[in-house]
């Protein structure tokens, strides 16, 4: 890749993704979001076309992609429906947190499964009293020979009640960052429940439940590397989710000009087609400016990743809160665009407004986001 194009084969991986969204997606996105219906089989395809595991290890079976490509693929995916690309992206990421910390044991015990979606992982660190302070989780797991017992509450846990795994981070130590390990809990787990399927502004065809644990025995065979380890692992899985999460908010907002752009050509007033409007077409310019130049910030921050650079991080939090306020942005005026039609279900454009919104505060609020990188700017 040059640093202004996509090589051949970077094209393809996108238009692959592109092409299963608008057939496999796109149709079906308003009514799943309606019936509240979480397409499992449908990312099970997605697997079998190498999206289980975009960047898990090939001897495991994933595809052994970079972060660039895996940006490529869940802006195309959310094209379609941003909600599934989303939970794609999170059990993703996920995974690769049990390929890069696991050991070798682990690594086959778990990944296989994961990279063809017959299993499902979800993330586990934000409690119902500790969100952006990370660091301040309560969730304790007491060592009791090769257990540990774990006691505590998830909040906002994609996928709850229907993944198989359960990457969670729980406090072993002292408080503060150094005390926390990270578990990987089974969904047959004795003492492992959920609460109800929570009521949402959007993301409704994902589930999101608390994940409760009561004296929950887990093997210390589960924990990934070694105690004291677990918010290191839960930060380094956060720099790719990040960039994950933003091309989500692309993909979604790149639907939403598309149809806007055949609103606009079809829609009349006054005797003639809204594009003809210069009002109109600026908009639809500055749209399309904002989006371009969000996805070329968000791959640079792919690159940095994947390239292990020092300001990595940084970048990654500045690229997450670029693409997604100028996701929800562009979505938020699409809307406008079509007006009151636009407020309808049937157009889809609410839709996009609604999932997008989300965007900018999970994977560390947008507000987080600057902190993380005023504290680059201070500590250069």
């Amino acid at each position: 890749m040059t640093p202004f194009a996509l090589s051949e084969d970077h094209v393809a991986i996108r238009d692959m993704a592109r092409a299963f969204a608008a057939e496999k997606l796109a149709p079906h996105a308003v009514r799943w979001d309606e019936e509240k219906h979480f397409p499992v089989d449908v990312m099970r395809e997605a697997a079998e076309l190498g999206m289980g595991g975009v960047y898990i290890s090939e001897d495991v079976g994933g595809s052994g992609l970079g972060r660039l490509e895996a940006a490529l693929i869940f802006e195309a995916l959310a094209t379609g429906c941003p909600t599934v690309s989303a939970y794609v992206s999170i059990h993703n990421m996920a995974a690769w947190m049990i390929d890069r910390f696991g050991s070798d044991a682990q690594r086959r015990r778990w990944l296989p499964g994961l990279v063809m979606m017959e299993s499902l992982a979800s993330y586990c660190l934000t409690e119902p009293g500790a969100g952006s302070d990370a660091a301040a989780l309560k969730t304790r797991a007491r060592r009791e020979g090769d257990h540990y017992v774990v006691d505590g509450v998830k909040q906002f846990i994609s996928g709850a009640g229907v993944s198989d795994l359960y990457v969670t981070m729980v406090r072993t130590g002292d408080e503060g960052a150094g005390g926390i390990s990270t578990l990987v809990i089974e969904k047959d787990t004795p003492g492992l429940s959920f609460g109800a399927n929570e009521r949402k502004m959007g993301w409704n065809a994902q589930p999101t439940r608390q994940v409760i644990l009561e004296g929950a025995r887990v093997p210390v065979e589960n924990r990934l590397s070694d105690e004291g380890m677990g918010f290191r692992i839960a930060m380094a899985g956060l720099d790719g989710g990040r960039l994950n999460i933003g091309a989500c908010s692309l993909g979604g907002a790149d639907a939403a000009l598309e149809k806007s752009l055949a609103y606009a050509r079809e829609r009349r007033a006054f005797g003639k087609a809204l594009s003809d409007f210069q009002a109109l077409q600026f908009k639809l310019a500055d749209m399309a400016t904002e989006l371009e130049a969000s996805r070329s910030f968000l791959w640079r921050a792919a690159a940095a990743l994947d390239a292990g650079a020092p300001d990595a991080t940084k970048l990654c939090a500045m690229a997450k809160r670029v693409a997604t306020d100028r996701g929800f942005e562009i979505a938020n005026e699409a809307l406008q665009i079509h007006g009151g039609y636009g407020y309808l279900a049937d157009y889809g454009i609410e839709k996009i407004v609604r999932d997008l919104r989300v965007h900018q505060i999970l994977e560390g609020t947008n507000e987080i986001m600057r902190v993380i990188v005023a504290r680059g700017l201070v500590g250069r």
